[in-house]
């Protein structure tokens, strides 16, 4: 028992410490002045229905501080709820905006890859030639003024394949279900740092255009339904870098309930698994690694206590770490978040405390969650359903008012 229990406070203790080491550069790059850096970039946010913030989160977007881009919003269909809304802000926002247009695109509908990829490829097809640098963002984001000035930054550097952000969910409903969401959101977010395992997420990334072309980005998008990871695999594929900008982790408005969070966090990792499942992998074992510290040797303790054996000494010694651990990170990351968001300070007060209190349980929560996503290859997204059949192989088979089956092979 010793042993097994020394190997696991040691691998619990070193995770502690990497994760201190990732607060530290988040706190140390988060602040960093930026160089003169600009080229001119385009800003693509693809829209379906309209988000609990849209207006905020579009206005967001008109109001950067950079004097060189190009604003591109792209839907599926005129009939979607954005377009009007979309219409009308780019009649009140497009005069004092620094973007120097607003294109309103409709892509139509994906035959072939994802309904936001398709929109994606769509937007890039209609890019000046001028175009250098290329800025994604999802409608639910709320960005700073500064985002895309700190996104597009780290593209100065060859060896930067593309820059990536993270979200944070801010609760609009203080309800377990949207606490839980931004809880663990966050143990997610916390694993970002200054490393070669960093994944883009699509929601708050940039590429130079150069570099999308020659890793033949788009062909391999025209049949896949994740734009993050794909991205993610083609640049470590070449030997590039995956910069994270703790700059620009954007505050995302939420409120959800359990049936919606299941459905989401399943959805999350059930493609993660198709289209990265090493990655996959990494968070099945580290999530049974918590459980196990937890829960496992937690239990052990208490039946060997009764059981008059003293190595139920051993036992509790592990649960005692994890479970600090737990507290410790969770308070650690509900504080830098605040030096990153100071303005949501306030309505993240209820979290900060749901994560630091409760965050030992919800890693039941995050596991099961995980476990969940082992089965089954159907996901619903935005009210379309997809089965995915490999990392570039997507099935589209339903969307709203009929049924197809339209596969794309690699």
């Amino acid at each position: 028992m010793g042993i097994i229990a020394g190997v696991f406070i040691f691998s619990e203790l070193l995770f502690l410490y990497q994760m201190l080491v990732n607060f530290r550069f988040v706190l140390k790059k988060s602040g960093r002045k930026l160089g003169n850096y600009r080229p001119r970039g385009a800003m693509i946010i693809p829209c379906k229905g309209l988000d609990e913030t849209f207006e905020l989160n579009i206005t967001s977007a008109y109001y950067q501080d950079y004097d060189n881009y190009v604003l591109y919003f792209v839907v599926g269909a005129a009939d979607d709820p954005a377009y009007a809304k979309l219409c009308e802000l780019r009649e009140k926002f497009s005069i004092g905006s620094k973007a120097s247009g607003a294109h309103l695109l409709v892509a139509g509908k994906a035959s072939g890859c994802g309904q936001k990829i398709h929109n994606l490829l769509h937007c890039i097809e209609q890019l000046d030639d001028d175009i250098e640098v290329i800025a994604f963002a999802d409608s639910d984001a709320c960005l700073r003024s500064d985002w895309l000035s700190r996104i597009i930054h780290p593209l100065r550097q060859e060896k930067t394949g593309v820059s990536t952000g993270y979200r944070w969910f801010v609760p609009m409903e203080n309800n377990t279900a949207t606490l839980a969401l931004s809880a663990i959101n966050a143990k997610v977010a916390q694993l970002l740092g200054s490393y070669r395992f960093n994944q883009a997420w699509g929601g708050s990334m940039a590429v130079r255009r150069d570099v999308f072309e020659s890793l033949g980005v788009a062909k391999v998008w025209s049949e896949a339904l994740s734009d993050d990871y794909t991205l993610s695999y083609l640049v470590k594929k070449a030997g590039k870098k995956i910069a994270y900008v703790p700059g620009c982790l954007v505050a995302s408005y939420e409120k959800t309930t359990w049936p919606a969070f299941f459905e989401f966090a399943r959805r999350q990792f059930l493609i993660t698994r198709v289209t990265m499942p090493w990655t996959w992998a990494f968070g099945l074992f580290a999530s049974t690694h918590a459980v196990a510290g937890l829960y496992g040797f937690g239990s052990a303790a208490i039946v060997l206590f009764l059981l008059g054996q003293k190595s139920w000494m051993w036992a509790a010694a592990v649960f005692a770490t994890f479970w600090l651990t737990q507290i410790v990170l969770a308070m650690a990351r509900q504080a830098v978040i605040i030096k990153l968001l100071p303005n949501e300070e306030e309505k993240l007060k209820c979290a900060k405390w749901f994560d630091i209190v409760l965050s030992p349980l919800l890693s039941i929560v995050l596991w099961g969650v995980i476990i969940s996503s082992a089965i089954g290859r159907t996901i619903k997204w935005r009210g379309i359903k997809y089965r995915l059949l490999g990392p570039t192989r997507t099935v589209i088979a339903q969307v709203p008012g009929r049924i197809c089956n339209i596969e794309a092979n690699t």
